[in-house]
């Protein structure tokens, strides 16, 4: 990469939000970096690749501190600077907690939370250094709610939200802006591969996920604390469950993570 456009490093890349994500910064002029841990990676960087923009696909096992390291290696490889960082990669997994397999969890905490945190820990002092640039944090509306049937998932996701609300408070003073985007259903692979297709939020309506990654681009070049990814509809749905108690919540997500009788 020879331009002197920004670069953007994406997580998580190869569909859904993530791929839309990195579609938002190549329309924006920036070049692209993508990562994912599966080969699509490659065909995703295809469809985000056009005229005078420069992108990158890396494919890499996020789960894993060596997949990180080797993500911000190929990222920072010309030693040009990451003008802008989305940690989106992540994982679900439905189901009660006594009967999931221990390794789901603890791959999907690996991901959606030790790796947010590696990334970001590799990516943020340079920032601050330069004191310029912008990390965008995906985290979701499951993160204002305890999330029976997904208790680890939503844990997760509070985990991110916290975080990154703490370190936009610890960068205020700097050019360095940090955002999270929180999404709700959106339609992608999600439901499938959490297993929660069968339930009244996997059968449910989705929001379009081009849309979410853009409304959330366009937050961290706004320099927004956060922004509800989706539509009006997912915005009010968040407005709810920030005055709602969380008795009220966890029984709320019981029942929309409760697998349904099967369609014949």
């Amino acid at each position: 990469m020879t331009t002197i456009h920004p670069l953007a490093l994406v997580t998580g890349a190869s569909s859904g939000i993530g791929l839309e994500l990195a579609t938002a910064f190549a329309e924006r002029g920036y070049d692209v970096v993508m990562a994912a841990e599966d080969a699509d990676i490659e065909t995703a960087a295809d469809t985000v690749r056009r005229p005078g923009i420069e992108v990158r696909a890396v494919q890499a096992d996020l789960r894993t501190p060596e997949g990180v390291e080797q993500v911000y290696s190929a990222a920072t490889q010309d030693e040009r600077p990451l003008d802008a960082v989305a940690l989106n990669a992540g994982v679900g997994r439905g189901g009660n907690f006594a009967e999931t397999d221990l390794d789901d969890e603890l791959d999907l905490i690996a991901l959606n939370v030790r790796s947010t945190v590696h990334l970001a820990k590799l990516t943020l002092g340079d920032m601050v250094r330069r004191d310029t640039g912008g990390l965008l944090f995906t985290s979701s509306v499951a993160a204002m709610m305890p999330g029976a049937g997904q208790a680890v998932y939503h844990a997760s996701k509070s985990f991110v939200q916290s975080f990154a609300e703490a370190l936009r408070e610890e960068v205020r003073d700097t050019g360095v802006t940090v955002t999270a985007l929180m999404p709700g259903p959106t339609d992608t692979d999600f439901f499938r591969r959490a297993g929660l297709l069968e339930t009244p939020m996997g059968r449910g309506p989705k929001e379009d996920p081009a849309r979410v990654a853009r409304q959330g681009v366009d937050a961290l070049l706004q320099d927004k604390q956060k922004v509800v990814g989706g539509s009006l509809g997912t915005r009010a749905m968040a407005t709810v469950a920030h005055v709602l108690p969380d008795s009220v919540k966890v029984t709320a997500s019981r029942v929309m993570n409760a697998a349904l009788p099967h369609r014949s």
